[in-house]
């Protein structure tokens, strides 16, 4: 699963969708579990006791990359762009709505910070210490991409693990076999539907549903079928 955003309850209603049994499973979580959803605390509460219990494995996407830096850093210009893509919904979840009840301003902002800091630290550490790919026999996890210009990958600037788009998706990839499994970019900008794609090169698949934007939370089950596909629609419920 990938682009969860605080989409807390699809999170959780895909898992019980999809069955999955944490003895039998391995899930794979590639990463931006904040912002613009409405709980992001509670995702990344979460995904922290999964990782702990359940070996579940968390990857980094560039949102919680950019938490991390408007948190940890006093340079103004991490803050700045951090809340022009989304920050303010995790914020709130954080603190309480009433944090910005008079509307936003900057020392309300600094409040919000210093008791994130101070109270969730841990979260921070959890969130920075997370690696931006997995390796397997047959695939490779990743936020965003790998940079396919370059003759070995894994040399591909840690930001691009998590931010590169075009340079990525829209060629093919020469420089391995294996099949790239990423999120980041939402499928929707991709072929024009917000189910999970399989690009015609057959060297990668595109997992972000657009859930934070009112589409569908995808999940990618792989298995001795091959792959199978889930999701859950913004707001839907399984039962």
């Amino acid at each position: 699963m990938s682009d969860i955003h605080g989409c807390y309850d699809e999170f959780n209603s895909l898992l019980e969708k999809v069955k999955y049994e944490p003895t039998e499973d391995k899930l794979i979580l590639l990463g931006d579990y904040i912002d613009r959803g409405l709980k992001s605390k509670q995702v990344v509460d979460q995904v922290m006791r999964m990782v702990k219990e359940n070996d579940v494995v968390a990857l980094k996407g560039n949102h919680d990359q950019m938490g991390v830096d408007a948190l940890s850093k006093s340079d103004d210009q991490y803050s700045a762009h951090w809340i022009r893509n989304g920050a303010i919904t995790t914020l709130t979840s954080y603190c309480g709505a009433e944090i910005f009840e008079e509307g936003f301003d900057w020392d309300a902002y600094d409040k919000a910070k210093e008791y994130i800091v101070d109270n969730y630290k841990h979260h921070l550490d959890f969130l920075s210490s997370l690696p931006v790919y997995l390796e397997t026999d047959e695939h490779i996890f990743v936020h965003a991409g790998i940079n396919p210009l370059l003759e070995d990958w894994k040399k591909t600037k840690e930001e691009d693990f998590y931010w590169i788009r075009d340079l990525f998706y829209s060629q093919a990839i020469g420089n391995t076999e294996k099949t790239v499994v990423f999120g980041h970019t939402p499928v929707v900008n991709i072929h024009d539907s917000a189910d999970i794609w399989f690009s015609p090169h057959g060297d990668k698949i595109g997992l972000d549903g657009a859930c934070a934007y009112g589409k569908q939370l995808n999940c990618l089950e792989i298995n001795e079928k091959g792959y199978q596909i889930h999701c859950v629609r913004k707001g839907e419920w399984y039962d």
